[in-house]
């Protein structure tokens, strides 16, 4: 089995080539310089220099706020890519598994939102990785695999983890929003679900969700951060943390209230996860600049 991973100079695009590279697996990497995915035609190329049997796509426009204005970019990565990619690896029989998010949801629920619940996205961000599900999925029904998963943060890229760290190494306090919920994931353990979904060669035309365990709002993440910080560096004054409301921290986007994702459909292939704070207390100290 040969892997493509595309997306790999972002923080899940690492964890997976460092993943891939520990367990000996024949894989290619590719960043966004090395291979565009809203370009059809190096799309193609690619595919006829590796010739992968899976694709786990990991390239995405992840910047929800700057989305709202930035709508023709946001729609080539996370639109027309992922469509390219179904497109090439039904020419060739390969195995897609696409990354999604939880912002396909708009958060008004109650109870942890299951695969095939109603999506309703609340910005250009959310509509344009719901769209990109859609896209991945009709050009290859067969062997595309979408993986809903939120609140991403792991070593090498820019994260809520990362800034907490630095904030809190250079402010007295913080506000946190507190009535935003949902729970917190690691690249590493998402990493090895995608791989493990990739060798099981598993979920095939189906949608999944995959998060850490447990449930949490920024606020709480954030205070976990600091006390988890506080044991690692003593030596360190780090910022207290209040709690405020999502009407104090306007955005241009607006944010699902509520987006915990079911996770039990997929643990028909994987193991189940680790609760997110067992994660982040093995995975803090490679976060700090």
């Amino acid at each position: 089995m040969k892997v493509l991973i595309t997306g790999a100079a972002g923080q899940l695009g690492q964890a997976l080539t460092a993943m891939a590279t520990s367990r000996g697996l024949a894989f290619v990497a590719l960043d966004s310089a090395a291979l565009d995915i809203t370009c059809a035609t190096a799309v193609d190329a690619a595919f006829d220099a590796q010739r992968p049997d899976v694709v786990i796509n990991a390239a995405a426009y992840t910047a929800v706020d700057k989305a709202e204005n930035d709508v023709e970019r946001a729609r080539a990565v996370n639109v027309d890519g992922p469509r390219h990619l179904a497109q090439a690896c039904a020419r060739q029989g390969a195995q897609l598994i696409h990354v999604s998010t939880d912002f396909v949801f708009d958060g008004q629920a109650s109870q942890p939102y299951a695969p095939d619940a109603p999506c309703n996205p609340l910005g250009v961000y959310g509509q344009t990785k719901r769209d990109g599900e859609i896209a991945a999925l009709t050009a290859w029904p067969e062997r595309t695999t979408i993986v809903r998963t939120a609140w991403v943060y792991g070593p090498g890229g820019r994260n809520f983890v990362a800034t907490m760290l630095r904030l809190m190494s250079e402010r007295d306090e913080l506000g946190v929003v507190m009535d935003q919920i949902g729970c917190p994931t690691c690249t590493i353990g998402l990493a090895e679900a995608l791989l493990g979904l990739a060798a099981a060669r598993a979920a095939e035309g189906q949608i999944l969700h995959w998060t850490d365990a447990g449930v949490a709002s920024w606020y709480d993440f954030a205070v976990a951060i600091r006390e988890l910080a506080a044991q690692r560096w003593p030596d360190q004054a780090w910022a207290g943390v209040r709690p405020i409301y999502t009407q104090d921290y306007p955005t241009p986007a607006s944010r699902p209230a509520y987006s915990v994702l079911d996770c039990r459909s997929a643990q028909e292939w994987l193991e189940p996860p680790r609760h997110w704070r067992a994660t982040l207390q093995q995975i803090l100290p490679t976060m700090r600049a």
